[in-house]
């Protein structure tokens, strides 16, 4: 990425690249947070009321499962090439969606910019690994963790702004400036390092002929598409289950079953081509090196039980404690506040305990926060919640951002897009099986609670009762309190579930994690002028 090695490169030769990977953070960042706070005023232009959510759904879909693919990809083309489709893929969603003219175009568009912001994500955190050798990956860390952190409290109000001042569609106009310029830096300063994938594989090969000596071609770099068409389709019908079931349709009905049972078909389908192929998009290697299969259990873990604080608190904080939009988004805000700090400085930790025990010391502390949660008072008061969300993010950056470096560093340039895109995966499809599964065990406590409810008419589920008690004009005061106090059991529930998910980490990091994580030593570069390869380990120490 630069022209000298990177540990004696000053900062400000990695400057332009590092903006350039932020910014391009910041484009996936921003799209949830900025999007939630408009959809009034999208449903109340376009209509389609009843399947506004795949706004959210289709996005997470598309960016999840290109995850893999894009890994993949960039292993044996280069970061470069696919962080800038990527990005041009986004913008283009992006100009797509802000001339939308129903809610199935909307979506459709922003399917688009899903399987953008699934090249930038993975990418973006691979050529941060690149970058930086394994001693001062926390800091890039750190950054891009700034960058979320920033995102969730500045979207909210920007997407208000725009859409309660300017128009709905600048929502999505906005991100070219931003996206214009990560292309700009990108396309200017990200510098890959002047090694040949033929050396990266081994496959370079001398002949002789006669007295002159010929060094033949290094082959074509060949892609598994029917891999990557195949991994496609098995993620997007296992999301498409674990997002709609239980809310679309119930859990055992025929489109449930019948989605569940083509992922399984397709799964067997899959492994039987990746088994088969030269370069396969997920290669087995993902799950039987240790430390990778480790991080990537753990990490669906941390998928599953990040759903309890992201998607139940805001429901619990205007619901049970009674504040509005703005201030529960603040509640949850506070855990981003504290997690890239913690994250900053887990090397402090690491590089005297390992990875292993920086991590369960970071889980730990999180299961007791989520264990606090049910502890608190009824109704109580906002500062509650917000301190064990300060605590939780606090934990959760011990935890994350050690296995993250721990497994790039196990990796050389040619495998490390791959195993950095599999535990991404692995993250996302946790919160999608986190989403259904509480989604059903919220709703599961909330129909016991309110079999008891005081008179007819009250709502079931846990959306409808949100949305009673956010306009209570026609509740009794018993009735309302019997209600909170319902919500308050479901997701007092909801956080055990996820403690039970933390416990589930933590035996992962016991049983299954190496006590020492190997760390990877590059081969020697190829000379090309201006560029030298990542050597993570040349700065390490042994931190495993």
């Amino acid at each position: 990425m630069t022209a000298i090695p990177e540990r004696a490169a000053p900062e400000r030769r990695r400057g332009p690249v590092v903006a350039a990977l932020m910014l391009g953070m910041a484009l996936a960042a921003l799209d949830g947070t900025i999007l939630a706070t408009a959809v009034p005023q999208i449903v109340g232009d376009l209509g389609g009321f009843s399947v506004f959510s795949w706004l959210f759904s289709g996005y997470l879909l598309a960016a999840t499962v290109t995850l893999p693919v894009y890994g993949k990809l960039s292993d044996t083309f280069g970061r470069k090439p696919v962080l800038i489709a990527g990005i041009i893929l986004f913008l283009i969603g992006s100009v797509l969606c802000a001339t939308a003219w129903n809610m199935g175009s909307l979506i459709a568009f922003r399917v688009v910019q899903g399987l953008g912001g699934g090249a930038i994500q993975g990418t973006v955190q691979t050529i941060a690994a690149d970058l930086y050798p394994l001693k001062e990956r926390p800091k890039i860390q750190a950054r891009l963790s700034t960058v979320w952190a920033a995102s969730s409290i500045a979207g909210p109000a920007v997407g208000g702004l725009l859409a309660g001042y300017a128009d709905w569609r600048w929502i999505f106009l906005i991100n070219l400036p931003v996206g214009a310029l990560a292309l700009y830096l990108t396309v200017r300063h990200l510098h890959e390092p002047g090694r040949t994938r033929a050396r990266e594989r081994g496959h370079t090969a001398r002949t002789e002929r006669g007295p002159d000596r010929t060094t033949a071609a290094p082959p074509r770099p060949r892609v598994d598409w029917a891999g990557a068409l195949a991994v496609f389709a098995t993620g997007t019908l296992l999301v498409t289950a674990l997002v709609q079931g239980g809310v679309a349709w119930p859990w055992l009905s025929a489109p449930s079953l019948a989605l569940l049972t083509g992922t399984a078909l397709l799964a067997v389908v899959t492994f039987l081509v990746e088994r088969r192929a030269a370069e396969p998009i997920i290669p087995g290697w993902v799950w039987r090196r240790r430390p990778i299969a480790a991080v990537n259990l753990a990490l669906g873990a941390l998928g599953l039980l990040m759903i309890a604080p992201t998607v139940f608190l805001p429901t619990y904080a205007q619901s049970v404690l009674g504040l509005g939009p703005i201030a529960a988004g603040f509640v949850l805000s506070a855990m981003t506040l504290t997690w890239p700090i913690s994250a900053a400085l887990s090397d402090r930790v690491y590089n005297r305990v390992g990875f292993r025990r920086t991590a369960i010391t970071g889980m730990s502390f999180a299961l007791l926060v989520l264990l606090a949660f049910p502890l608190l008072p009824f109704p109580g008061q906002a500062w509650q919640p917000a301190l064990l969300m300060l605590l939780l993010g606090g934990a959760l950056g011990l935890f994350q951002l050690p296995l993250i470096i721990a497994v790039q560093g196990t990796v050389g340039w040619s495998e490390r897009g791959t195993a950095t895109a599999s535990i991404l995966f692995c993250r996302q499809l946790g919160q999608s099986v986190g989403a259904a599964l509480f989604g059903a065990l919220a709703n599961g406590i909330l129909t016991n609670r309110l079999a008891d409810a005081p008179g007819d008419g009250l709502p079931r589920d846990l959306d409808s009762v949100a949305h009673a008690l956010d306009d209570s004009a026609g509740l009794t005061a018993r009735a309302a309190d019997f209600l909170r106090r319902a919500v308050d059991s479901a997701v007092d529930a909801v956080f055990l579930g996820a403690a039970g998910a933390a416990a589930l980490c933590l035996l992962v990091l016991l049983f299954v994690a190496p006590r020492r994580f190997p760390v990877h030593r590059d081969p020697a570069p190829d000379p090309a002028p201006g560029t030298r390869p990542d050597k993570a380990s040349d700065a390490a120490t042994d931190a495993s």
